[in-house]
C-alpha cells in the first residue's frame, strides 16, 4: 500500500480530521486494540503525520477525552434556559445530555467506558469533566430547591449527594440507551425523569421520605 496522499489544510482542520477518526476507532475497538494505522487511513492522513500532529497514541487519545469532554458540557449547559420552572430545568437538561450521547455514541464510549478503564492521566481527565457536569446539576438542584421549599434551604451535603446520584443514573442510562435497539434521547429522558422528579419533587416542596428511625 502506497503513503496516503493529503490534500493541504489548515493544520486546525486537519487535527479536528484526525480526533475525529481517533474518536471512532477508540469508541469501536477500544484504547488498547486501536492502531494509528486505522486512525490515519480513517482519516485520509499517514501514519507519520499524526504522529507530528499529536505526537503519541497516548497524547492523540487525551485529546479525544479533551475535545468531547468539552462538547458534552456544552451541549448540557446550552440545553438549559433559566427562567423555567425545577422540573423543566431538570428535564432539559437531561434531554440535551441524552441527545448529545446518542448522537455522539463513539465518544461516549471513549468517556465513559475506554477512559475510565486504562488508568491515569486518562481517568482524571473524565474525572474533571464529570465534576463539571455534577456541579452545574447541583446549582440547578440548589435553586430549584431555593425556589420551591417552604422551610430552610437543603443541606449543602445532601444537594451535591442528590446531583450525584442523578448524574451517575444518567451516565448508567446512557450507556444501556445506546446499546438498547429503538430507545431515543427522549425515551431516555423521561425514564430519568419519572425515576427521580418523583421524589424530588417532594423534597422540593418539603416533602422527604421520613427514614425509620429503628433502621440505623
Amino acid at each position: 500500500m502506497g503513503a496516503v496522499k493529503t490534500k493541504r489544510m489548515p493544520r486546525a482542520v486537519r487535527e479536528q480530521q484526525m480526533l475525529d477518526a481517533a474518536v471512532e476507532i477508540f469508541g469501536r475497538r477500544g484504547y488498547t486494540a486501536a492502531s494509528m494505522d486505522e486512525i490515519a487511513e480513517l482519516a485520509g492522513v499517514s501514519k507519520p503525520l499524526v504522529y507530528l500532529y499529536l505526537n503519541s497514541k497516548e497524547d492523540l487519545f487525551t485529546a479525544c477525552i479533551r475535545r468531547e469532554a468539552k462538547a458534552l458540557v456544552e451541549a448540557v449547559r446550552a440545553g438549559v434556559h433559566t427562567g423555567l420552572p425545577a422540573d423543566r430545568l431538570l428535564w432539559h437538561g437531561l434531554l440535551a445530555f441524552f441527545a448529545h450521547t446518542a448522537e455522539h455514541p463513539h465518544a461516549w464510549s471513549v468517556l465513559h467506558l475506554q477512559a475510565r478503564t486504562h488508568g491515569e492521566p486518562f481517568a482524571a481527565e473524565v474525572a474533571a469533566m464529570r465534576a463539571e457536569i455534577v456541579a452545574f446539576v447541583t446549582g440547578l438542584i440548589a435553586v430549584a430547591a431555593r425556589d420551591a421549599h417552604r422551610d430552610p434551604d437543603l443541606p449543602a451535603h445532601e444537594v451535591a449527594g442528590l446531583a450525584e446520584a442523578l448524574v451517575g443514573a444518567a451516565e448508567s442510562l446512557a450507556a444501556w440507551a445506546n446499546a438498547t435497539e429503538g430507545v431515543t434521547a427522549r425515551q431516555a429522558a423521561a425514564t430519568l425523569m419519572n425515576f427521580a422528579w418523583a421524589g424530588l419533587g417532594d423534597l422540593m416542596e418539603g416533602r422527604p421520605w421520613p427514614a425509620p428511625v429503628s433502621d440505623g
